[in-house]
């Protein structure tokens, strides 16, 4: 994969969307294995380019949100995990799945906790393999 940095020109002049496009694949390929991945780590594996490496994951993450809502699908962002928040979603991924009305709940606690909890078997239930997903079926 080669380096991607955000302010980049893209064909369309918006580089979230070239680089939601690239995080939207290898997410795939991380939810297809049923894996999951820090911030972080993110950043380090698509190779993002200085300044601010988090945000434009979240801005890209958003970007998916908003397909995923648009189609229906479940939250493919939700692979995406902090381990300062005990394997949750950092904030803004809750924040912004309520803006787009498939959350009420907070960022933490127990409604946060059940609320990640199902988005993996539902991204998984898309992506994953069909013989690991009837195993649990």
């Amino acid at each position: 994969m080669s380096p991607v940095h955000a302010s980049a020109p893209t064909i369309d002049n918006n580089p979230t969307n070239e680089l939601s496009g690239q995080l939207r694949a290898y997410l795939q390929s991380l939810a297809a294995r049923r894996l999951s991945i820090t911030y972080w780590e993110t950043v380090k594996e698509i190779m993002l380019l200085p300044p601010n490496t988090i945000r434009q994951v979240a801005e890209a993450l958003e970007q998916t949100m908003i397909e995923d809502a648009d189609a229906g699908r479940p939250f493919l962002a939700a692979v995406v995990i902090s381990k300062w928040r005990g394997d949750l979603p950092a904030p803004g991924f809750f924040y912004f799945a309520a803006h787009l009305g498939r959350y009420s709940g907070g960022a933490r606690g127990l409604e946060a906790r059940m609320f990640q909890a199902a988005k993996p078997k539902a991204v998984l239930a898309l992506w994953g393999p069909p013989s690991d997903f009837h195993k649990d079926a």
